[in-house]
């Protein structure tokens, strides 16, 4: 089920607020905003909104036998390729970014927030779809630029069918089954990456793949490896 709601805060906070309040809100039901006006990025960004644009949420309560609940950032973004690789003609321009990012022609298309409460995850979603925000330090795209912007609800329907699909194989599969088809769709293993850390430290090396957990391994100039579990893919 897909509610549509012409203007709201912040469709995770939203969603949150209905958790902690006791609503049994189902796995399943999306969440989806014509406008934000206080919308949230990954540590604590502005989630800039834009008429025509993507920008929903849903939740997934996470079980005991279930793979750890960070690893549905490889969910959502795999339901996000997906869901935009049918909108174009060739989308041998998409890319995913660790952690959260698509990138499509090297520039931000999309991105993706993960918020916990309790054993329950709500997963929010950004796409450009109609128009990119402005943004002081990266450069942003959206759809339109390609051709007609795609219909806002018709693509929620699709990501939320997408979503679904992933969901199951998290489950079915588990997170390694996952990651082998993000890394598919991400960084070539090799490619030199430069990671801004949360309290400012640069680490720059080589793409090698992900730690078991999820998180950036860098093989560094002198040889060693770093495990990076948060921080921003900045070149």
């Amino acid at each position: 089920m897909i509610e549509f709601v012409s203007v709201t805060g912040s469709t995770n906070a939203d969603l949150i607020a209905r958790l902690r309040g006791g609503e049994l809100v189902a796995e399943g039901y999306w969440l989806v905003a014509d406008r934000q006006d206080a919308g949230r990025g990954r540590s604590g960004r502005i989630w800039q909104d834009g008429s025509g644009n993507f920008m929903g949420s849903t939740v997934v309560h996470v079980g005991p036998h279930d793979p750890p609940p960070p690893t549905l950032s490889f969910v959502a973004a795999l339901a996000l390729y997906d869901a935009v690789a049918e909108c174009l003609a060739n989308p041998a321009g998409l890319m995913l970014k660790w952690p959260n990012d698509l990138l499509l022609s090297g520039a931000k298309l999309a991105g993706i927030l993960l918020e916990g409460e309790g054993r329950s995850i709500v997963v929010g979603m950004g796409v450009n779809l109609a128009q990119a925000p402005d943004l002081p330090d990266r450069r942003t795209i959206a759809l339109s630029v390609l051709g007609p912007a795609p219909d806002r609800d018709i693509f929620a329907a699709g990501l939320s069918a997408r979503f679904g699909a992933q969901l199951e194989t998290w489950r079915a599969l588990g997170k390694d089954r996952l990651f082998e088809r993000w890394l598919a769709m991400a960084h070539p293993i090799g490619a030199m990456l430069t990671v801004k850390e949360p309290d400012g430290h640069e680490a720059a090396g080589a793409f090698d793949g992900l730690d078991p957990d999820g998180a950036l391994r860098l093989r560094l100039a002198d040889g060693t490896a770093r495990v990076i579990h948060a921080g921003d893919v900045i070149a």
